[in-house]
């Protein structure tokens, strides 16, 4: 049996915004059964409800951004909903004062520390998964694609990158998981996000980026990685990028049983998949495991130190 879950109690965290560069603050806060992902944007008067929903992506610059009927923005969710989905939650409400959350170190690792910080707790309703049913594939140009396959058995991960950089050439640029919390927080969590530093001036001369940095991105010259600290993995690129599936794919409302299998996918063709998903009624089933006795194909852990 799996029961939704939300928070034990609120929690709070103070950061930077990567556009802005200003401070944001937010806070982590239980919800009722049922209630999903949702953002309040606490800045606004009167404040306004942002779902967590793919539908409502439109922005994919840099990072997700929702925008809602009204033209409410919240960005840079990936990270936050990456570790939720990690850890099994379903049911949050995000309190933010700024259009987008903040980017900490680059990576989930702190919004897995603050979430186990706050307490997980089982919920009375059954947790609901979609369960695909058939395959689902979206394209892009320059080779890229990304699909869903069945695998009731759980959450199967395939994911290759193909960067030419001189740091990034001569490293592993895929990889092969089968997803479980635990595994997410030591093995993924902590990868961070990677860009090139003509990127980063071009962006910031249009003001864009601005609170991007070496304490929050992992940076490249045309020729090695400018961080004094290196990487945290040797494969540190390819698994941020199944980082950032994750939290694209928790979009979809609910955690996936399913196989993901991706090439050179990022934020946009993340999105494109879970759309397509969504709008292929026949490609997938919303299920719950009620019966006890039942094995049962995912499982999350409880509340464990992220560090």
């Amino acid at each position: 049996m799996i029961k939704q879950r939300t928070l034990t109690k609120p929690v709070h965290a103070t950061g930077i915004g990567l556009h802005s560069g200003n401070k944001v603050t937010i806070a982590l806060n239980p919800a009722p059964i049922n209630t999903g992902i949702v953002f309040h944007r606490v800045d606004l008067s009167p404040m306004v409800v942002i779902p967590a929903r793919a539908d409502l992506v439109k922005d994919t610059t840099l990072c997700t951004g929702l925008v809602d009927e009204q033209g409410h923005r919240i960005a840079t969710v990936e990270h936050l909903l990456s570790a939720v989905a990690a850890l099994g939650l379903d049911n949050l409400i995000v309190e933010v004062d700024a259009p987008e959350i903040p980017i900490m170190d680059g990576s989930s690792s702190p919004f897995v520390f603050l979430l186990q910080s706050a307490g997980i707790q089982e919920q009375s309703a059954l947790k609901r998964f979609i369960q695909i049913k058939q395959t689902v594939r979206v394209e892009a140009d320059e080779g890229k694609w990304a699909e869903l396959r069945p695998n009731p058995a759980g959450f199967k991960i395939d994911f290759a990158i193909d960067f030419q950089h001189p740091a990034i050439a001569g490293r592993n640029q895929s990889i092969s998981m089968d997803f479980d919390s635990l595994k997410f927080v030591k093995e993924l969590s902590r990868a961070r996000t990677f860009c090139f530093l003509h990127d980063v001036e071009f962006m910031q001369a249009h003001n864009l980026a601005l609170g991007g940095s070496l304490d929050n991105a992992i940076v490249l010259d045309d020729y090695r990685i400018m961080n004094d600290d290196g990487l945290r993995y040797e494969d540190e690129f390819v698994r941020h990028k199944v980082l950032d599936a994750i939290g694209d794919l928790c979009l979809t409302g609910h955690s996936i049983l399913g196989h993901l299998c991706a090439y050179k996918s990022g934020h946009a063709l993340n999105n494109m998949l879970a759309r397509q998903l969504l709008a292929t009624p026949e490609a997938y089933e919303v299920v719950t495991f009620d019966d006890e006795a039942a094995e049962v194909p995912m499982t999350y852990s409880q509340p464990i130190q992220a560090f």
